[in-house]
């Protein structure tokens, strides 16, 4: 059955892995992002089955509902960050990139959930890697909604449920949550590889996946001017 995807963070590394094998098993993409070489050649050899939205991601969201009448699934690939500030220096990097992406997903979420519920068996997957997983401000206070982004979204599940949208969290163990009691090990996951496997649960529907990777540049590569 063919389905319509939305992919962020889809210019590179993983976002784009996931659109390249969603568009080889046949299905139609929306992919926003920082656009890239790879971004366009993909649009040349799909043409309107993939759509490219370009931007930050509230301008993106805006064209995407301009465009797009429902959608059968949203994933949200919330590893890194596209757009981060040239004066940024180093020891914020990482700070940034989760504030950023918690500020983001409220947007990218609250932009799909209109054409979610018109979509067929609709359903959000939100990939975190271990920096967009941390938990901001004072580490030893208690996980939020408003400084933990798989906090924020596990707390989304009941309203998506009523909506009758499934939620899938897949981030690294995390020491004050774990959602198993077994050791996760890193493995040297590439970008496809874990597109595959990712892309293969979907349709199971878990609330929650672990993915510990050994080198998370290989799936969220830095932005260059960090």
């Amino acid at each position: 059955m063919t389905r319509r995807f939305w992919i962020t963070g889809a210019g590179h590394g993983l976002g784009l892995a996931l659109v390249e094998e969603l568009l080889a098993q046949g299905h139609t993409v929306t992919a926003s992002g920082k656009d890239s070489q790879e971004l366009h050649t993909l649009g040349q050899g799909y043409g309107t089955r993939l759509l490219r939205l370009s931007g930050p991601l509230q301008d993106a969201s805006h064209q995407l509902r301009a465009q797009s009448d429902a959608l059968d699934a949203l994933i949200i690939n919330a590893g890194t960050c596209d757009y981060l500030p040239d004066s940024l220096a180093d020891k914020d990097l990482f700070e940034q990139i989760a504030s950023s992406n918690l500020q983001a997903t409220h947007q990218c979420l609250a932009a799909a959930l209109p054409l979610l519920a018109k979509g067929k068996k609709p359903q959000v997957m939100a990939i975190l890697s271990r920096y967009s997983a941390l938990q901001l401000f004072e580490p030893n206070q208690p996980l939020t909604g408003g400084n933990s982004l798989p906090t924020w979204l596990n707390e989304q599940r009941a309203t998506l449920q009523t909506l009758g949208i499934d939620l899938t969290v897949v981030a690294p163990q995390l020491l004050k949550s774990p959602v198993t009691s077994a050791q996760a090990v890193p493995e040297p996951w590439s970008a496809q590889s874990a597109a595959q496997e990712l892309l293969s649960r979907l349709e199971q529907r878990q609330p929650q996946l672990v993915l510990e990777v050994l080198k998370p540049s290989e799936l969220w590569p830095l932005p260059e001017n960090s």
